[in-house]
């Protein structure tokens, strides 16, 4: 694993040893390594949405019905 030296905020540094110390994490890297996870996850769910919003202002309407469209938004939402 790649060794990294970086700076929190106050207030950042404050609220990871909040975590930490609640047992929540083991360590602030846990932590930091989670929360990257988290956004990495997130950056996928955003990407789909944007592909799906740039497709339907191309192509105009989908043949999918709203439950085709509810369930595979919720399969994506749910990993």
């Amino acid at each position: 694993m790649a060794r990294q030296s970086i700076s929190f905020t106050k207030p950042n540094d404050e609220w990871l040893k909040e975590q930490v110390n609640s047992k929540e994490y083991s360590s602030k890297s846990e932590l930091v390594n989670d929360l990257i996870r988290q956004a990495r996850k997130q950056q996928v769910q955003v990407d789909w949405i944007r592909a799906k919003l740039n497709k339907s202002e191309a192509n105009g309407f989908t043949d999918e019905t709203k439950e085709q469209i509810l369930k595979e938004s919720k399969s994506l939402l749910n990993g």
